[in-house]
């Protein structure tokens, strides 16, 4: 039986710190660049964690996003308006771990965490320069999508197993969700997901991202909160912290379930992470996305123009074998009667730009009754 080590906790924590014993010394060995959204916001806390991060405890009310003048009048949301059901298939497996210690500091009430980032990057240079437009140079898709015909979608989500794979310098690989709509030249898309980006993050390990725009990133749009624009609520989990335990050749295999969700009555486009709602874009922020027309599950890869590609998922191709290759499992989405369900095999479509380099494979895990989607590869040579 498959060794399989679910990234849950049915309480409450899916990312956490574990804080403490930190030296004075490893404070001073850290060199950070300031988040330029905090440079006018004053921590209420500072924490210093053992993965040499550091996070700034924030009064809720005066994060990052509401310096943001479309939120200027925006009403917190502290919890969405519908319940985050956990998938009956984590209480089925024997094997319950966690990828994260417990925290041994957090927030103080009424603040919210904000990650400060290793990098010195303005918002102008990621624009026009992401991995998430379409047709750039250097970057290779994996990607299953539901048929527009079948649209509105209110509902993205499904669990994803976590992998490290290599990446070099000016490259990044990544598995993730997405719900979009809109022409290609001004789409309006949310993102989650895990990634390998040493370009924002200073380092190789595997990061929770999230990510958005309303113009196809021509002046809107950024991971996690590098711009303004992202409410975060949730006083533990935020976007860009880092995956402790991933996943190997083989097993054991660590998951983590991700959803985007629009809220029925505020239209908010709500981000989960396992069982906890950590927060979301507020409606303002898009120009057409009352609803999504697309919404998908795969993986990218982008490398510099005449380099070699890194790996995708685990770098191997999908070959039936859920400990062999990255994957999807339990994909569902939400359609306009609010109904939740897994996609059969006819109403998806499946892309892979190079498939000398990266793959795919469906299937339907008669055990578990849920559908997987499986996809990946080593990279290499694959071409502009």
């Amino acid at each position: 039986m498959m060794n399989i080590l679910i990234f849950f906790c049915c309480l409450c924590l899916v990312i956490s710190h574990y804080v403490g014993g930190i030296q004075d010394s490893l404070k001073e060995e850290m060199e950070f660049q300031t988040n330029p959204n905090l440079t006018d916001k004053t921590p209420i806390k500072i924490i210093y964690t053992e993965f040499k991060e550091i996070v700034d405890c924030i009064d809720i009310y005066k994060q990052p996003a509401f310096d943001h003048p479309l939120l200027k009048d925006h009403k917190l949301q502290m919890k969405p308006n519908f319940e985050n059901l956990i998938e009956k298939i984590f209480a089925n497996n024997s094997q319950i771990g966690s990828m994260f210690g417990l925290d041994k500091e957090e927030c103080p009430p009424g603040t919210v965490p904000i990650q400060r980032t290793k990098y010195d990057i303005s918002e102008e240079k990621i624009l026009n320069d992401h991995i998430l437009l379409k047709d750039i140079p250097g970057v290779h898709v994996v990607e299953i999508s539901m048929l527009q015909r079948l649209a509105p979608f209110y509902k993205v989500s499904g669990i994803s197993s976590i992998y490290n794979p290599k990446v070099e310098k000016g490259q990044i690989s990544m598995g993730h969700i997405w719900a979009e709509n809109g022409p290609v030249e001004s789409s309006n898309r949310i993102t989650v997901g895990w990634h390998v980006l040493p370009k924002i993050y200073g380092d190789t390990r595997t990061h929770f991202y999230i990510s958005w725009t309303s113009d196809n990133f021509k002046k809107t749009g950024c991971y996690n909160t590098i711009c303004r624009g992202f409410v975060q609520v949730h006083a533990k989990i935020f976007p860009g912290e880092y995956f402790r335990q991933t996943s190997t050749y083989g097993g054991p295999t660590y998951e983590a379930y991700m959803a985007i969700t629009q809220d029925p009555k505020t239209k908010n486009w709500w981000i989960s992470l396992g069982n906890v709602s950590i927060g979301y874009y507020p409606a303002t922020l898009f120009s057409n996305l009352g609803s999504a027309s697309i919404v998908g599950w795969g993986g990218r890869t982008r490398a510099n123009v005449g380099d070699l590609s890194p790996p995708m998922g685990s770098g191997h191709f999908p070959n039936g074998n859920k400990t062999h290759a990255s994957y999807f499992r339990s994909p569902k989405i939400q359609d306009a009667s609010r109904y939740v369900y897994e996609p059969d095999t006819y109403m998806i479509k499946v892309f892979s730009d190079n498939t000398n380099c990266y793959g795919f494979e469906g299937d339907f895990d008669k055990v578990q009754h849920e559908r997987i989607f499986q996809f990946g590869g080593p990279g290499g040579k694959c071409g502009i």
